[in-house]
């Protein structure tokens, strides 16, 4: 059994990371591991920036957005001699175990570590976007889609009072989920993502026809980043149908926020899941859900692999436009 591990998040930040974090530091104190933080992602770890925890570095913490360890990107751990170098960091510590709670780029970075180095890692998925393969949920991606929705249900408002077209940009450079969740739970009339092909000139005639079967009509777009300019496409829109037409980037806020209830309750069984497994001797695997069930994902799987939007969502979106 592993005696000493770190735990460390990077890349994008993403709500649920604090409670994954703490349930890291408490399963492995209570199993009668030391662990160690590590601050700023792998940038952090090539400067040593690591400390040693115990269960009140983690109090007050399984509420709050962001992330207490902080986060960075590193360029030179791309490279094989910075990689060779974090583990030296490591291991001057003592430390035998590795948990990444980040994205698809940090657990790129943490297979080729594993891969290269004689050192446990086990990845944790922390990424708004739920776009890692072989799972169904990412930590961060619930908070995020409930952030999107109570902007739709704003949006909605001052759209209908002026009878305009309102877009909504949001994140997602080349996976749809978030667009394609909170515009099925927003009830928007059009959803577009990068997966999907999508006909600018057919949308722009349809929604002429919605406009001229009632006064009141207003339209409702989601757009995600992948699939186009919100604001690109609203010029566009406007131009073709001469309807008002505003669009709204949401940007960073969907990082932000607290964890939801689901984001903290899932941080917290996965972290438990990645150290116990960590500690016994396991290694080069990915800890989520899937329909409902933990799931182990091989790392190289996970990161090599594309994930496909669920097909019965892609058509509920349609039919219920």
């Amino acid at each position: 059994m592993l005696k000493r591990i770190a735990v460390m998040t990077s890349g994008g930040d993403s709500p649920g990371m604090n409670a994954a974090t703490r349930a890291v530091v408490r399963t492995a104190i209570h199993s009668g591991v030391e662990v160690c933080g590590i601050r700023n992602g792998y940038k952090g770890m090539l400067e040593g920036d690591i400390f040693d925890m115990n269960t009140r570095s983690v109090s007050d913490i399984i509420q709050r957005g962001g992330t207490i360890l902080g986060t960075a990107r590193s360029k030179e751990f791309q490279t094989e001699e910075g990689r060779a170098k974090g583990y030296e960091m490591l291991k001057s510590r003592g430390i035998e175990g590795l948990v990444v709670i980040g994205g698809d780029g940090s657990l790129r970075g943490a297979q080729a570590f594993s891969e290269e180095q004689p050192i446990s890692v086990v990845g944790l998925p922390g990424t708004i976007d739920n776009d890692i393969w072989g799972m169904d949920y990412t930590i961060g991606s619930d908070t995020a889609a409930n952030t999107i929705v109570d902007a739709i249900n704003k949006l909605r408002d001052t759209a209908s009072a002026h009878q305009r077209i309102a877009i909504l940009e949001v994140m997602g450079r080349s996976c749809g989920w978030l667009a394609l969740i909170s515009g099925l739970a927003g009830g928007a009339e059009y959803i577009l993502v990068p997966e999907e092909h999508y006909d600018i000139d057919q949308m722009c005639d349809e929604i002429t026809q919605m406009y001229a079967q009632s006064r009141h009509r207003y339209v409702l777009i989601i757009v995600a980043e992948g699939a186009g300019s919100g604001v690109e496409l609203g010029d566009i829109i406007q131009m073709k149908t001469g309807i008002d037409t505003r669009a709204s980037v949401l940007g960073h806020i969907q990082r932000g926020g607290s964890p939801s209830v689901q984001d903290r309750v899932y941080a917290s069984l996965l972290g438990e899941e990645a150290t116990l497994a960590l500690i016994s001797g396991v290694s080069n695997v990915v800890f989520s859900r899937n329909n409902g069930s933990p799931v182990s994902v091989n790392l190289h799987d996970a990161i090599t692999r594309k994930k496909t939007l669920k097909a019965e969502l892609l058509h509920m979106a349609k039919v219920l436009s």
